[in-house]
């Protein structure tokens, strides 16, 4: 496989680009026992990029959590994510701002079956012209995405004391993107 880089910090502005779950990842993180930070991810998810709207869309299986099985049932359960009831958490951009490699997006964030504007920022990388192993020319695009939602907006309001007061879990959750986008090249490149 060769990689040969186009040009760098730039949204595509042709074509629908699709998120790759391999070479991409959704996480979170959320401070725990009022000392740490407890971080876990989504093993399904898909999203894609239209460049002709410049809209971004994407969505998680909620019950794909990944973590340890005792905590993975409490979170699919109907104190969090209630999986069960809401199998998606869903996004939807209302607007994209790129500019020099930076990107801000706003858009829609359903979560337990709630909806509310979020706003996320990050970067862009690339984008890079790839020959693969099968023969096919793909375009690549990266995208590091971060944000923060008070988890309470979206009724995921659970909590316990700790036994010398305060709060077991915060209630701001960080949620980050690793996304690799890809676009096979038409006429193979």
């Amino acid at each position: 496989m060769s990689s040969k880089a186009v040009e760098a910090g730039r949204l595509p502005t042709t074509r629908t680009w699709t998120v790759d779950p391999l070479h991409s990842s959704v996480r979170f993180s959320v401070t725990h026992h009022a000392v740490a930070t407890y971080r876990a991810g989504f093993g399904e998810f898909a999203g894609t990029y239209d460049a002709a709207t410049r809209t971004f869309a994407g969505m998680v299986q909620a019950a794909s959590v990944q973590t340890f099985e005792m905590l993975r049932g409490d979170l699919v359960g109907e104190r969090f994510f209630d999986a069960a009831k809401h199998p998606e958490i869903s996004f939807v951009s209302t607007s994209v701002l790129d500019r020099d490699g930076e990107l801000v997006v706003e858009g829609d964030l359903t979560l337990n079956g709630v909806t509310k504007g979020v706003r996320a920022a990050g970067r862009v990388v690339g984008p890079s012209t790839v020959a693969h192993y099968d023969g096919t020319v793909h375009d690549h695009v990266g995208i590091d995405l971060e944000l923060t939602i008070d988890r309470r907006d979206f009724g995921v309001d659970f909590n316990n004391e700790l036994l010398a007061g305060g709060l077991n879990l915060g209630w701001d959750v960080r949620i980050e993107l690793a996304l690799e986008l890809t676009a096979p090249v038409e006429n193979g490149g």
